[in-house]
């Protein structure tokens, strides 16, 4: 049928009418009026009927109810006049009073339905919130049906019966027309409701149908006003929970209020452009489609008005001329805020897809350029194993320019969310719950450190609040703070849980060099990854960065290594795998997982031993996996030496051990018979052997047995060590990883071999029936009574008369105001109880007293402390504590982030540590000391050399007369000022502080170092365990636990197993001068020396400090240099100079306090004693004066190069 209103139609009978009526298209199948007339009023008439009737009513019932109110109103007031003139009423009033309100107390029906119709409606329930979505749907539906039928005519005859969209709206209008009854009544205020826009919606829309069925003729009219159900969008998708943010919620009720009103108005244009003027006729119509309105609303709204599409009748210009002032005014405001609201979006505002079979990790905290580039340039380098972690950054303010760039050049591991940890949706939004570990960055540079660790002890409250069983990872500044962390719940470290503390390492690498300078720079590469820089010039950092390139990795020992000692499978690694094996991890039944640092002969390898190695690459690092001795026993190059296909019997696994067993009987492999014994007899092995007279030692008979049950479970990391007792129990963990389910019996723990530690006669046991606490609880650390300051305080002329020598001058900026540094962490391995008393270097502070007060709270149990109050750069005060006679002077700041310049940061540190080099000092002090007694190393006769691996040690000069040659160690905040520190280097300011100079020799550290070990701890919680154990002198998660409730060490009586903890190893530092090393120092190998001391002293060597122009050959060995610098891990072929001293891990001497237990309480006045007692030892001067001549004949010999 045409679309057109005002042709003639031959094919159909028609009639035009004048005036006010006109034909409509019709057809004889349809039960329309004959003649075609227009019946558009009845369907408006039903729509206004409806309307003023019901406000009629409504308006005669307020007008009736008033007037009946106020007529009781004035009944009311004639009564309670009546029953004041008439008092003896009042008992029958108060009855009937109490009647009312017993009736008025009953809720009637009618409130009942209007309550439950309140519910309805009002989404609170379930039902409610269903009913007012489906309304919300079924008016969209409507609106949908509208404009498919706005193609048709604006009037047409329609059969209801053959209609489908007509049968769809009358159902739905049906269940409208149900809805607005349930709202008429649980309405409070029927007048306001009837004017309601979805009440007038109602009226326009829902008559109409019901006219349309009747007549068999369908009518546009104004349908259109469903559209203005769209203001409600919002509240439906706030019912269904979808918007939760202010601005989500503004942006969604801008954009509905706009789009109803622009659809409603092009509908009312759409009506009245297609049926005319009514006074012309309906003569002036045009043909417009819906979306033509549409278009020219919003051509007029924008003020465009192009003319191609424009109102021809009257009343749509009419309408036009108003909507101009609305449309203009709502299109001026509200687009402008909607592409605000837009543009304000939060970029970064998305959720985290996890991919399948790749992890992430969220890193959250303090989050800047620097930061983010450091941990990225660790995390992502690539002399790890591929990396297969995607990273989350997790912040609450958007990355700028810089760091987005940086994102986006990782963008393949990298992604940016803005948001807050401490927001669980946030949290929800990264995938917290899936992610592999969250690590948390700190502001190092922040001006309130304690206020920092509070924000990012908070994050971990939020993180594991929303879930306990995320690993994480988090540096904290201040040591005091960590103690915080164990009042979480879920906080366990032994599940993987760490917290960095910045503060505690930072001291603590510097205080291991104070006791082997140059170990801060050794140790802070080892956890750094560094790319290998080659360089072909022979000068030190050809040999520096030879070292850089090592890094810290573990692996699992092969089997291979099954029942070898330490040193020996140390030895075989060095030697044919090229790797440096430091230390293992322990673990036991009786104590927690451990890691043992050159453990000794005594330790015997068991299958799954993790074992921590130097090396250059991870790859390199799989050999001591892979390694086969059937395979690979003749195979010279190490590269070679990859994963074989043999698989080892049994047997061979029982051969190893009863080596193991030989190795304690004496017996050569044939004569022994522990492994038969072991075999075939095991209920009643232990009785056969003691008959046969075999002895019982750590590693003949029980751990044999004990290996022999480890190796058929595949026991991961198990290790026999002394400490163990006979017949060990696995722990419930190790049972369920195993299927071991065997029982032993539980005894005390035995010392199964002849320890001078518990020998009758020795120090240790003197020191147990002295009944003296001389160690703490633990029996880490030497331990006093607490001291008041007072009594340790030092003028001048009292620091002055001490003469003081071989001690550790720390000079510390601070005043009352300034935030504590925790001096404890830099006392607390110098106290070490590794150390003998006589070993221990006094410590002399320099600073403000102000400060140190506030600092002696956790000093005060430390022995041989003492405080000189006055500023370091002072240099009547350095003078005063012999500055020219320490063996290592610290310059620490407690002001430096109090300072908005990043430069001047450090201006306090570098003026200082300038001040003492420009010092000048007298030849004779020096001499005098040096021939005093106390630069006798400890333990070693001097007439006879060979006795002690360490006589000679450091060779200090004959005396220093210039500051310059004072060790010196200064903590740096600004990584660039390290340029200021050392005037005669060529560092450009911006190298990388690792390439310069005074880092490279140990003289400067800067905290910035210790952003690595975030991506070390992350891939290897062991590193960590190493570090500290390296680093701390001891300090264990037990320690920590103690010091967060008593803030202070609590003395201990000597027990065994106290005593016990003193045998490890430590760090040392071996002069080549003279002594049993003596003939490899000059031009011997490394590797020479390196195995020479595992098998004779079991001393570990790691690495060289070499004086930095050694490699020259110097006519004058005055004009040499003194400056050293590190060499990390030298190859075996590395050829050794005189001067060297070598970085390596000594045992612990039992012997050493022996022959200087009458110097051990000593009066302050003769710390000489202890001058290089263990890791640097001084000679007597005419020794050093022979000693510096064969040096000078020997570099006369060596072609001249040049330094660059």
């Amino acid at each position: 049928m045409p679309k057109g209103k005002h042709s003639y139609y031959p094919d159909s009978p028609s009639i035009r009418i004048s005036k006010m009526d006109v034909i409509i298209p019709f057809s004889p199948d349809v039960p329309c009026d004959s003649n075609g007339q227009r019946m558009w009023w009845a369907f408006l008439a039903s729509s206004m009927v409806t309307f003023f009737g019901g406000l009629f009513i409504i308006l005669l019932w307020r007008t009736l109810k008033y007037l009946w109110t106020v007529c009781c109103h004035c009944n009311t007031k004639k009564k309670n006049a009546q029953r004041v003139h008439n008092p003896t009423s009042h008992g029958d009033g108060i009855k009937h009073t109490k009647e009312t309100v017993a009736a008025l107390s009953e809720v009637g029906w009618m409130t009942s339905v209007k309550d439950w119709a309140g519910v309805m409606i009002s989404a609170q329930t379930l039902t409610g919130r269903v009913l007012v979505v489906l309304v919300f749907a079924l008016s969209i539906g409507a609106l949908v049906i509208y404009f498919i039928d706005s193609s048709d005519p604006i009037e047409s005859c329609q059969n209801f019966y053959k209609d489908f969209t007509l049968q769809i709206d009358m159902a739905f209008n049906v269940f409208f027309l149900l809805y607005f009854g349930l709202r008429f009544i649980a309405a409070n205020d029927k007048l306001w409701f009837w004017l309601e826009v979805n009440s007038v919606v109602d009226f326009f829309t829902v008559p109409p149908v019901f006219v349309s069925v009747y007549l068999n003729r369908s009518w546009l009219g104004l349908r259109f006003l469903r559209a203005l159900r769209l203001i409600q969008f919002s509240e439906i998708l706030q019912f269904l929970n979808i918007l939760k943010t202010s601005n989500s919620i503004k942006l969604v009720n801008l954009c509905s209020i706009f789009i109803s009103t622009w659809l409603t108005a092009a509908g009312f244009i759409h009506l009245v452009e297609n049926s005319g003027d009514p006074w012309e006729n309906f003569q002036n119509s045009q043909a417009l489609s819906y979306w033509e309105c549409v278009y020219l609303l919003m051509v007029t709204m924008s003020t465009v008005g192009y003319g191609d599409v424009y109102a021809k009748t009257t009343l749509g210009r009419l309408f036009m001329v108003f909507f101009i002032l609305g449309g203009l005014a709502m299109f001026a405001s509200y687009v402008p805020e909607i592409i605000e609201l837009i543009g304000n979006r939060k970029k970064y505002g998305g959720s985290y897809s996890a991919v399948n079979g790749r992890k992430h990790i969220v890193v959250c905290g303090h989050i800047t350029l620097e930061s983010v580039s450091n941990f990225l340039k660790d995390f992502l380098h690539k002399d790890r194993d591929d990396v297969n972690v995607e990273i989350v950054f997790l912040h609450n303010i958007s990355p700028n320019l810089e760091l987005e760039a940086l994102f986006k050049r990782h963008f393949t591991q990298v992604e940016f969310y803005q948001g807050s940890v401490l927001n669980p949706h946030d949290l929800a939004r990264v995938k917290i719950e899936s992610a592999d570990a969250c690590l948390i960055l700190a502001n190092k540079y922040c001006a309130d450190p304690d206020a920092e660790d509070a924000s990012n002890i908070m994050r971990v409250i939020s993180i594991k609040n929303y879930h306990p069983k995320i690993r994480i990872i988090t540096q904290m500044l201040q040591y005091h703070n960590k103690a915080h962390l164990l009042n979480i719940p879920s906080w366990n470290w032994k599940e993987g849980d760490d917290a960095i503390c910045l503060a505690e390492l930072k001291l603590g690498f510097i205080a291991q060099s104070c006791l082997a300078q140059g170990l801060s720079t050794m140790l802070a590469n080892l956890f750094s990854m560094r790319s290998f820089i080659k360089i072909e010039e022979d000068t030190w950092q050809k040999y520096y960065l030879e070292g850089v390139a090592n890094e810290m990795y573990t692996e699992y020992l092969s089997s291979a290594f099954v029942g070898l000692s330490f040193p020996t499978i140390c030895e075989l690694c060095y030697v044919k795998l090229k790797l440096l094996l430091i230390a293992i991890e322990y673990k036991s039944d009786i104590r927690e997982s451990s890691t043992l640092i050159n453990p000794g002969n005594h330790v015997k390898m068991q299958e799954g031993t993790l074992g921590f190695f130097i090396a250059s690459d991870a790859k390199e690092v799989k050999r001591a996996l892979f390694y086969c001795k059937a395979c690979h026993d003749d195979i010279t190059d190490p590269k070679r030496i990859k994963k074989c296909g043999c698989k080892r019997s049994k047997m061979s696994v029982y051969k190893r051990m009863m080596l193991a067993c030989c190795f304690d009987c004496g017996h050569s492999e044939c004569d022994c018979s522990c492994m038969s014994a072991n075999v075939h007899h095991d209920s009643n092995t232990k009785d056969t052997l003691q008959q046969r007279g075999f002895p019982l030692s750590p590693v003949s008979l029980n751990d044999c047995s004990t290996t022999l049950s480890a190796s058929k479970n595949n026991y991961n990391g198990y290790i026999k060590s002394i400490e163990e007792e006979q017949y060990s129990t696995l722990s419930p963990k190790k049972k369920q990883r195993n299927g071991d389910t065997r029982n032993s019996p539980n005894g005390s723990p035995k010392m199964m071999r002849h320890d001078p530690l518990l020998m009758p006669g020795n120090e240790q046991i003197e020191n147990m029936d002295m009944n003296v606490k001389k160690y703490d609880s633990t029996g880490m650390f030497h331990w006093c009574q607490s001291k008041d300051i007072e009594k340790v305080i030092l003028t001048r002329s009292e620091a002055a008369m001490t003469v003081l020598s071989g001690h550790v001058v720390v000079c510390i900026f601070g005043d009352a105001k300034s935030a504590l540094v925790g001096l404890r962490n830099l006392v607390m391995p110098l106290r070490a109880s590794n150390f003998h008393y006589h070993e221990l270097k006094p410590i002399v502070f320099v600073g403000s007293l102000e400060y140190l007060k506030r600092e002696w709270e956790t000093l005060h149990n430390f022995p041989k402390v003492s405080i000189l109050p006055g500023t370091p750069l002072s240099r009547a005060d350095l003078r005063a504590v012999n500055i020219n006679l320490c063996d290592m002077c610290v310059i620490l700041s407690a002001n430096q982030n109090n300072i908005d310049d990043a430069s001047l940061q450090d201006k306090e540190c570098i003026l200082a540590s300038l001040n003492i080099k420009s010092m000048q000092f007298d030849d004779s002090i020096g001499v005098l000391q040096a021939n005093s007694q106390g630069f006798t190393p400890p333990g070693m006769d001097r007439s006879s050399p060979e006795n002690s691996p360490l006589h000679g040690g450091l060779v200090r000069q004959a005396s220093i007369t210039t500051g310059a040659n004072i060790p010196i160690i200064t903590e740096l905040v600004n990584d660039s000022n390290v340029q200021f520190l050392d005037q005669d280097d060529d560092d450009d300011p911006d190298t990388e502080l690792y390439l310069t100079q005074p880092f490279a020799c140990g003289t400067a550290f800067a905290v910035s170092v210790l952003d690595s070990l975030m991506s070390a701890t992350y891939f290897n919680d062991n590193i960590l365990t190493l570090i500290r154990t390296l680093v701390t002198g001891g300090a264990t998660p037990e320690l920590e636990g103690l010091l967060a409730e008593e803030n202070a060490l609590r003395g201990g009586y000597s027990t065994p197993q106290t005593l016990a903890n003193r045998d490890r190893c430590r760090v040392a530092q071996l002069a080549l001068y003279d002594g049993p090393f003596a003939d490899l120092g000059d031009g011997g190998c490394y590797g020479d020396l390196f195995c020479k001391a595992l098998k004779t002293y079991n001393m570990l060597c790691f690495g060289i400090y070499r004086l930095r122009d050694a490699h020259l050959n110097t006519q004058s060995h005055t004009s040499q240099c003194t400056k050293r610098y590190v060499i990390t891990n030298p190859p075996y072929g590395f050829e050794l100079v005189p001067s060297d001293l070598i970085f390596c891990l000594m045992q612990f001497d039992h012997n050493a306090g022996q022959s200087r237990a009458s110097l051990s309480h000593s009066s302050h006045s003769s710390h000489s004693s202890s001058k290089k007692s263990s890791s640097v030892h001084s000679l007597t001067a005419t020794n050093r004066t022979n000693r510096a001549k064969s040096r000078d004949s020997r570099d006369k010999q060596k072609k001249d190069m040049v330094y660059r």
